[in-house]
């Protein structure tokens, strides 16, 4: 009998850990292949395209970021209607197809489009990786503190560490070990995923919506293309961008059009309904914003401000990395001993808007011991809120629809950093341009004297006020936290739900 029909025999606690320990793998290949790229931006350029690497690199970042967005939805809902094991095995064969193709580029056209391949796999690791987490949870377990926690710290600490792990292997190794290394974790992965897992189906088949998935990845595609573009390639005036922002508005309404007239939507609107999940969604998007707000900046202003070389820089986000895991542990005992996730999620959104206020004070001279200080409250208030809002939206929905509400807090986090990007982008060209008119901000580090002191002086002011914006954007997270009622209110322990119940 196939392991992933319902009617298998059920998984021993061994082969639910293993199951458990293959997701975090899973997460931190997704996670880190986010960031991993950026680390190694020169040996790619001088090895590929030497005259106009450069230009094209950010597509390495885009073209991943593109797939894996405009994917998710789908993905959600494949798991709904096929079962989370076939969905995650097909994931992670696309991603390791992906990885041993960028390995192999020969032209920075090949790296870009492979990295596309890549994506259209990497959409899938961490949502349903997340859904398969939920469901090797024992059904006789309390809720509080698990696989969506543990998740999210390890996807937390991936972000942190991802620039630095980078770096080292274009450093010591070659670039292409970047994409390489993924192969034999892959493989493990993809091999006890086969074996280990036994995990629940739908009992009959549905449709696959699948008008509204191409108006999401459109919808999806088109925000992220405004937000990458918008004051860099294009005026955010010009007739270029506005058409590109009128069409993907005319994407998002069709595509909400569709999933209130479609027979089986691929993100349904009915799950806005539950307060739970609409706060869930609206808390994690207001999350992806302020972290876009914070890793990005922190190392502009290390390397920008302070001198700090791009290796050094990735090394202050280890405290970052510390304070997530730490909380997250404590988190974790406090909730199954009965602390409300409400909370926890309140006590995230402060640390985390505290943090941020407090990096939106420093000056070009604060003390680099003090900035690591204020990364590792960072990690603490991120590390009670990712993972944790999963939790609270997969505890939410109903058993059905477990998957697409798993790939549905994703999407959000991912638009939310989309916005947050340009949002912040805006913030410090506007606020450095008051200083110095016409100086490009790449230009800073080639300035000297009192020239360069009153540039560095702009830019840190320019930092500060994203920083001060990010704490807002946190600070509204808390008031929308602070609504939530219910089981998530009140700590109460509930059962976990058979999932993907027909």
């Amino acid at each position: 009998m196939d392991a992933d029909e319902p009617a298998a025999a059920p998984m021993t606690e061994p082969q639910r850990k293993l199951g458990m320990l293959l997701c975090l793998i899973t997460i931190v290949l997704a996670v880190l292949d986010m960031n991993i790229v950026s680390a190694a931006t020169v040996p790619i350029v001088r090895d590929l395209d030497p005259v106009h690497g450069v230009d094209r690199m950010p597509w390495l970042v885009s073209a991943f970021a593109l797939a894996t967005t405009s994917l998710l939805p789908l993905y959600g809902k494949l798991c709904d209607v096929y079962g989370a094991k076939r969905v995650l095995i097909g994931a992670v064969g696309a991603f390791l197809l992906g990885s041993a193709l960028c390995g192999a580029a020969q032209s920075m056209g090949q790296l870009i489009a492979f990295r596309a391949v890549q994506g259209v796999g990497g959409g899938g690791l961490m949502s349903v990786t997340m859904v398969v987490m939920a469901q090797l949870k024992d059904p006789d377990e309390e809720k509080g503190g698990g696989g969506g926690a543990a998740g999210g710290i390890v996807a937390g600490g991936g972000m942190a560490l991802g620039p630095l792990i980078g770096a080292l292997l274009a450093d010591h190794f070659s670039w292409r070990w970047i994409f390489y290394v993924n192969l034999p974790i892959g493989l493990l992965v993809l091999v006890g995923s086969a074996l280990v897992l036994r995990l629940p189906v739908a009992a009959g088949q549905r449709g696959l919506d699948f008008p509204g998935a191409a108006l999401a990845a459109a919808f999806a595609t088109g925000l992220l293309l405004v937000t990458e573009w918008g004051g860099r390639t294009y005026g955010w005036t010009s007739p270029q961008l506005l058409g590109l922002a009128a069409a993907t508005l005319l994407a998002f309404g069709l595509f909400l059009w569709r999933q209130a007239t479609a027979a089986d939507p691929v993100l349904p609107l009915s799950l806005f309904r539950i307060p739970e999940v609409r706060i869930g969604f609206a808390v994690q998007g207001l999350v992806g914003m302020a972290l876009a707000g914070a890793i990005m900046y922190v190392m502009l202003y290390l390397q920008v401000a302070r001198g700090v070389a791009a290796t050094s820089a990735s090394l202050y986000l280890l405290p970052m990395a510390v304070g997530m895991t730490a909380i997250g542990l404590v988190v974790g005992r406090l909730t199954a001993r009965g602390r409300s996730v409400r909370t926890v999620l309140a006590a995230g959104c402060g640390c985390a808007a505290v943090a941020l206020l407090l990096l939106g004070l420093n000056g070009p001279g604060t003390s680099l011991w003090l900035v690591r200080g204020e990364l590792a409250l960072l990690g603490v208030g991120l590390g009670q809120l990712i993972g944790h809002l999963i939790t609270v939206v997969q505890d939410a929905a109903p058993p059905r629809q477990l998957g697409v509400a798993t790939a549905g807090i994703r999407f959000f986090q991912t638009l939310g950093g989309a916005l947050g990007a340009a949002l912040f982008g805006t913030v410090l060209a506007r606020v450095f341009a008051r200083y110095e008119p016409g100086l490009p901000l790449g230009a800073v580090g080639r300035l000297t004297g009192a020239a360069r002191e009153h540039a560095v002086a702009g830019f840190v002011d320019a930092v500060d006020a994203v920083f001060l914006s990010a704490a807002g954007v946190m600070a509204l997270a808390l008031l929308i936290v602070l609504r939530l009622r219910g089981r998530a209110a009140t700590g109460e322990p509930v059962r976990e739900k058979q999932a993907l119940v027909a």
